[in-house]
């Protein structure tokens, strides 16, 4: 970790973490039986097959940045009936502590605060299934952001609005590329963890770690 990178994280008040495959693994079963759910739930409410209704949720997901919100626009569908449906799994049964993890995050200075475009209480149940729980003051969903997801850049606005951090001192730690772009816009200090394509040196990109660990490790190494 360079100088200069260093020198900001020493500024740092907030971290703000995304959820899924930031806090736990994408390739959890978890994700995938969410994933079922939301194609079943598709399928029958709007009246499609098992094949249009994934081409929908990937479609919508890529062109919205959650899928619900492409539902709710288009198919009239209930989005808080949607998030409660398929996020309504025991999560415990998915997701294990990871003792490290749970170590380094208490390690941080700062306030720590969940950002997500999951909603219907998955971040809560995930959190309970980490262990997490206590170590975070604030859980920001899609529910908080009035459906407005990342990379939309009202969420990260209401996201601002709603904790009263300032952005300039946070660091936004993510593993999607392209919900980064609107926290660099707003002076977040942006990490993207996993894996990275393209051009190594993004300049909305601060720093990139193959994954949360490895970044935490040297930031509280430094």
């Amino acid at each position: 970790m360079d100088g200069a990178l260093t020198a900001r994280l020493s500024d740092v008040e907030a971290w703000v973490f995304d959820l899924d495959n930031t806090l736990y693994p994408v390739a959890s079963a978890l994700y995938d039986a969410i994933g079922a759910r939301m194609t079943a739930y598709i399928a029958r409410t709007a009246q499609v097959d098992e094949a249009e209704a994934l081409r929908l949720r990937e479609y919508y997901f890529h062109q919205y940045g959650a899928t619900v919100v492409g539902l709710a626009k288009h198919h009239h569908i209930d989005a808080n009936d949607f998030l409660v449906h398929v996020h309504d799994l025991d999560h415990s049964q998915t997701l294990t502590p990871d003792p490290e993890l749970n170590t380094l995050i208490a390690r941080l200075p700062g306030r720590r605060i969940v950002f997500t475009n999951g909603g219907g209480g998955h971040a809560v149940r995930v959190l309970q299934a980490l262990e997490l729980t206590h170590l975070f003051e604030h859980l920001f969903d899609i529910e908080a952001a009035a459906l407005t997801p990342k990379p939309q850049a009202g969420a990260y606005q209401a996201l601002v609005r709603a904790t009263g951090i300032v952005p300039s001192r946070a660091v936004f730690i993510e593993d999607t590329l392209r919900n980064l772009a609107p926290a660099h816009a707003l002076g977040f200090l942006t990490v993207l963890v996993g894996s990275r394509s393209g051009d190594a040196d993004i300049g909305f990109v601060d720093h990139w770690a193959p994954d949360l660990k490895t970044f935490l490790r040297q930031a509280l190494d430094d």
